[in-house]
């Protein structure tokens, strides 16, 4: 069994250095060193939580845009229907890396693209509800760069199940026949979503595994410079960087913007999608929960903390029967948000004091690290863009800033979830 750290201390920052412990409990579970040597080690480098769904767009080629976090020398494709009503028909699905340059756009660096198969077809049917992972795609990814990942749809494969809130332009060529170009002159159209797409794996001979930054906007990056990078967990990724490629693992960003802990919002309630978009993601070996806000301010409105415990008790649960630690994220400050109220504050409060607690095998305080010391219930100024409830790119370092590498790199040996 697997004796989990006590003490994780890192840095806090505030405007210039401020200090932060972040608690652990011990924590102790079946299948915590149980995990098979012969088992493939595909990680997860990138997700996109499926958030909903939009009109599908008739006979197009979509070329998403996507970010790795960690490198590898083969590659796998989640397309999804998750959300869908209709089985999905994908008559095609390419990748490649995006020819860089100042303004890098729709086009493929020459040789890189190729086609992914399904069970050895071009094509794929994804039935109402489900995900499809392609065969393995003899493509050597780099970590830190950008994929183009383009699929076409036939019509009638309606709604399409996207990422809202991608932060990112990815593009679209109105024709059927273009998912193989290397020239991007067809991609006339940009929009700000994923679509059908909902995650990439690579093959590594490393077992550092997956990190899964499980939440809502504040994970899914609302606040932060469009095109950039710089969600939280994208930033995490850069301070992984520094570590040796063996230790380094990848890291996936399942926040929805909307999303809820309790009841279903912007996407199924943290509960309902915990699975898919968390526990089955290649190599997941923690989870970091940061869900609950939207249910204390969004209508209706949750305020018994007893309620919140309970989920969190279960996500623990359930990660921990797969080998997967969790660690807890404090609830952040919202005070001059216009649904923000002493009673919902005090709620806060309660919450953020179990999370402390003995819920998680671990507390990443960010409460702490970007609350203002002079007004408390408030993020400190320079973190805040104005809505006084997500973070600018600054805090969205200071959150990344938070949490020790050298934690998310141990050597905890963990059952292989499934993938």
């Amino acid at each position: 069994m697997i004796q989990l750290p006590r003490a994780w201390v890192t840095r806090r920052r505030c405007l210039a250095v401020l200090a932060l412990t972040l608690l652990s409990t011990t924590a102790t579970f079946p299948g915590a060193s149980a995990r098979s040597e012969n088992a493939p080690l595909w990680t997860g480098t990138w997700e996109a939580a499926p958030s909903g769904t939009a009109p599908e767009l008739p006979d197009a080629s979509i070329r998403n845009v996507v970010h790795t976090s960690v490198g590898g020398v083969a590659a796998r494709i989640h397309v999804s229907n998750r959300l869908g009503t209709a089985p999905l028909q994908l008559d095609a699905v390419t990748v490649a890396l995006q020819r860089p340059g100042p303004a890098a756009g729709p086009d493929a660096l020459p040789g890189s693209v190729r086609a992914a198969t399904f069970g050895g077809a071009a094509s794929v049917t994804v039935p109402v509800g489900e995900d499809r992972i392609s065969d393995p795609v003899d493509f050597r990814v780099p970590a830190d760069s950008n994929l183009l990942v383009t699929v076409h749809a036939l019509a009638g494969s309606v709604p399409a199940t996207y990422h809202e809130t991608a932060l990112q332009s990815s593009f679209v060529a109105q024709s059927s026949h273009r998912a193989a170009d290397v020239d991007g002159a067809a991609y006339t159209r940009t929009v700000s979503h994923w679509y059908y797409l909902s995650g990439v794996d690579v093959l590594r001979p490393s077992d550092a595994g997956s990190v899964v930054a499980f939440g809502d906007s504040l994970t899914d990056g609302t606040g932060s410079t469009p095109g950039t990078n710089h969600r939280w967990p994208d930033r995490l990724s850069q301070r992984l960087s520094a570590l040796p490629e063996s230790r380094r693992p990848g890291v996936l960003n399942a926040g929805i913007g909307g999303n809820r802990l309790l009841l279903d919002g912007t996407g199924p309630n943290a509960l309902a999608r915990l699975d898919a978009d968390a526990l089955s993601r290649g190599g997941v070996r923690t989870l970091i929960v940061l869900e609950g806000i939207n249910d204390l301010i969004v209508a209706p409105s949750r305020l018994d903390p007893a309620a919140y415990a309970r989920a969190y008790r279960q996500i623990v649960a359930r990660a921990h029967a797969l080998g997967v630690r969790v660690i807890g994220a404090t609830l952040t400050p919202l005070g001059g948000h216009k649904l923000w109220s002493p009673e919902r504050e005090s709620v806060r409060q309660e919450i953020n004091t179990l999370i402390r607690g003995q819920l998680f095998d671990a507390v990443a305080d960010f409460d702490a690290v970007v609350r203002d010391p002079a007004r408390p219930v408030r993020i400190l100024p320079a973190y805040d863009p104005g809505d006084h409830l997500h973070f600018n790119d600054a805090g969205m370092k200071a959150l990344a800033d938070t949490i020790d590498p050298a934690f998310l790199a141990g050597q905890l040996r963990a059952t292989q979830p499934r993938s």
